[in-house]
């Protein structure tokens, strides 16, 4: 008979790297129910979910802090309280569907949220301080973006997401903020395998409108208009994951 630290201990394989261990399996299953429910909508309570994975609590409150930090799950205490499937922002959602990645996947889902909180900063900066060959080195990107658009090649076409927004983010005069931003897209790269898609939506539609959100973003820095600027980021955050 095991006791509960042997029972979550976490594997190690025959070349000496980590295995994915309980509490990444409980996460993985309740991520399962989350991505299945409505925004909102309640999964249980701890101690029902605990149960359902199986596991001690020390290993349950590790999955949940997992579950947080991807920002799958919401918990709510007092009477009716529990776990909850968490409104997720698009790029969170990137993150959890068509990114596949190693074994950092809660730091990638960290730094995505990040960068989305940063995006609003980098264009302000770039609306002011951006010069005309800035904008033509942005618009050559657009054109991989379109290239890949069409050939329906999501990962080139997320590779090329990332270049753009790191040349906006290298128009910035804020030197600690351009380089937040540049080790936050090196981390979520340095760890995404491949982009798979997400199954949601036909692929090169939503490619399609994606190039078109980001080609008028640029536009918009081109002829510093804040207001259109701002409201397209607004719509880039709201209406897809990439």
């Amino acid at each position: 008979m095991t006791n509960s630290a042997e029972e979550d201990r976490v594997p190690v394989h025959a070349d000496g790297t980590a295995g994915t261990g309980r509490a990444e399996q409980a996460a993985d299953r309740i991520a399962e129910l989350a991505r299945a429910a409505e925004p909102g909508a309640r999964l249980g309570t701890k101690g029902e979910l605990r149960a359902l994975c199986g596991v001690s609590v020390s290993t349950f409150n590790e999955a949940l802090r997992l579950l947080q930090a991807r920002g799958l799950v919401a918990v709510r205490p007092g009477p009716g309280g529990g776990l909850f499937a968490a409104e997720q922002s698009p790029m969170v959602r990137l993150g959890n569907s068509m990114l596949a990645l190693d074994a950092e996947q809660t730091s990638v889902a960290e730094a995505i949220r990040i960068r989305d909180a940063l995006d609003p900063l980098l264009i302000e900066d770039a609306l002011w301080h951006a010069s005309r060959a800035d904008i033509g080195e942005m618009r050559e990107i657009l054109d991989d973006m379109g290239a890949a658009a069409a050939g329906e090649d999501a990962t080139a076409f997320v590779h090329a997401n990332w270049r753009l927004h790191a040349r906006i983010a290298a128009v910035s005069p804020h030197v600690l903020l351009r380089s937040l931003y540049a080790s936050l897209l090196d981390l979520i790269e340095a760890h995404t395998r491949s982009v798979q898609p997400d199954g949601e939506r036909p692929l090169t539609p939503y490619l399609k409108e994606r190039h078109e959100l980001h080609a008028a973003l640029v536009d918009a820095i081109a002829a510093h208009d804040r207001e259109a600027a701002m409201r397209i980021i607004h719509d880039h955050r709201t209406t897809g994951s990439l």
